[in-house]
């Protein structure tokens, strides 16, 4: 249950936000609270979203493992040179007009809500995970893609939704919990996808999956409620100019954090795909399996660490467990590269995604605690477009190195830049300013 609120001392209403942030501290006028409209049931909103957010990622997983496959199977390209260069492309192009569109995305969704920017980027999704089905060439794939990329972000808009609809003792808990919805989708998608594929074609998996995409409209539109509240009533002040007055560094504490994931991500999805292009080296016939059965051990082992990895936040704080966690991460990919056996690759895989799956929520829950709650869409749009520089820009830097100089050498790069973000959060993050358990919630709205 949310902590009800404090009636306020008669003449002067005190006013805290449900995230438990007083007055001014993140550059919010005082207002009355009796304006204010009921309080959504956070946790309700929680389950229809981790809900939602699984069967999403479910669709998208569903075929994005098999990419690569999919280039060399149903479109013809067959040498190897060719293969990595096109599997780059494809993969990278979401990411490119992903970087580009989240921003605006983020910014509209503070200002008109951000349950209906979730529910614009399911629809967009699905449509065009569904149309690459029916691609003819590389270049109408990689177009596709990046329309996704552009029409796209599940996961950003959940994000901001969860992060400002929860109390925010309970942040890091409620962003985990959405991030083991996002892994567990991401364990079965692909094999699922792979049974599909081997059985009924790689079309169908892309057409399958943008029916998935469509179909998690169904919670979103039934349960999901937003807090009217929350959108940004007073434009006059800018995004930018929130972030400023709120606690101190704060801007420069969320420009590291964000520079982090898109460093995390790009690391972590050139690995990826260069895993695929090392299975079709190493087992051509058996490499759809090999990639459902690994990319769902995978996506398992990130689900159960997006869960448990709050216990050891407790024991260690964020710091004391983000960077050692992206040093191991750097170092883990870097193993992969002269290993020439699939036993030994699949595990290095699990063991990288156990720990992508302790560094993704905790990145997000900082930017969570960081972030004003009327810029939190914002935030995570720009968040989200990291991700996206890093999404894209991770398998096209893998996919070019591997052209000109082999898959291993493609995945020392990706666990050098695993490095680069380690020495990122090492000398730039700091702790977040957490709450005393049971603040008050209620919440904070510009007064008209």
């Amino acid at each position: 249950m949310m902590a009800s609120a404090i009636t306020p001392a008669p003449m002067t209403p005190t006013v805290v936000s449900r995230r438990g942030d007083t007055c001014g501290l993140y550059g919010s006028r005082p207002v009355n609270t009796e304006a204010m409209g009921p309080a959504v049931d956070w946790r309700r909103n929680l389950a229809a979203l981790w809900l939602a957010e699984f069967t999403a990622i479910l669709g998208f997983s569903f075929a994005f493992p098999f990419l690569p496959l999919f280039l060399h199977r149903e479109l013809g390209i067959v040498s190897e040179r060719s293969l990595a260069f096109w599997s780059g492309i494809v993969a990278g192009a979401s990411g490119i007009s992903m970087a580009i569109a989240s921003p605006i995305w983020g910014w509209l969704a503070d200002r008109f809500g951000r349950r209906s920017m979730l529910i614009r980027a399911m629809v967009g999704g699905g449509l065009s995970v569904g149309l690459m089905g029916l691609a003819r060439s590389a270049q109408q794939l990689a177009a596709l893609r990046f329309l996704q990329g552009g029409a796209s972000g599940t996961v950003a808009s959940a994000s901001a939704l969860v992060a400002a609809e929860t109390p925010r003792e309970h942040v890091a808990w409620a962003l985990g919990v959405l991030s083991s919805a996002i892994a567990l989708g991401s364990a079965v998608g692909p094999a699922a996808g792979g049974i599909a594929g081997s059985r009924y074609g790689l079309r169908t998996v892309f057409l399958a999956g943008g029916g998935l995409l469509l179909l998690v409209l169904v919670p979103v539109v039934a349960v999901v409620r937003e807090t009217p509240g929350r959108r940004m009533r007073d434009t006059s002040m800018g995004s930018l100019a929130r972030v400023r007055a709120a606690r101190p560094g704060t801007l420069r504490a969320l420009g590291v954090l964000i520079a982090a994931q898109a460093l995390m991500q790009m690391s972590y999805s050139a690995a990826q795909q260069l895993i695929v292009l090392r299975f079709i080296q190493l087992s051509p016939a058996n490499a759809p399996a090999i990639t459902g059965i690994t990319f769902g051990a995978a996506g398992l082992a990130t689900a159960a660490a997006g869960v448990s990895y709050v216990r050891v936040l407790r024991l260690s704080g964020y710091r004391r467990l983000i960077v050692p966690t992206a040093c191991l991460l750097g170092i883990g990919i870097a193993l992969a590269a002269p290993v020439r056996s699939i036993g030994v690759v699949v595990a290095i895989i699990i063991a990288v995604s156990l720990l992508y799956g302790a560094l993704t929520p905790a990145l997000a829950s900082m930017i969570g605690l960081e972030a004003p709650t009327e810029v939190a869409a914002a935030a995570f749009g720009v968040s989200s477009s990291a991700i996206a520089v890093g999404f894209g820009g991770g398998p096209l830097l893998g996919g070019l190195t591997a052209s000109a100089a082999g898959v291993g050498a493609g995945l020392l790069l990706a666990g050098a830049i695993g490095l680069a973000l380690a020495a990122l959060l090492a000398l730039g993050s700091r702790e977040p300013d957490l709450p005393r358990r049971g603040v008050v919630q209620a919440v904070a709205e510009e007064e008209v």
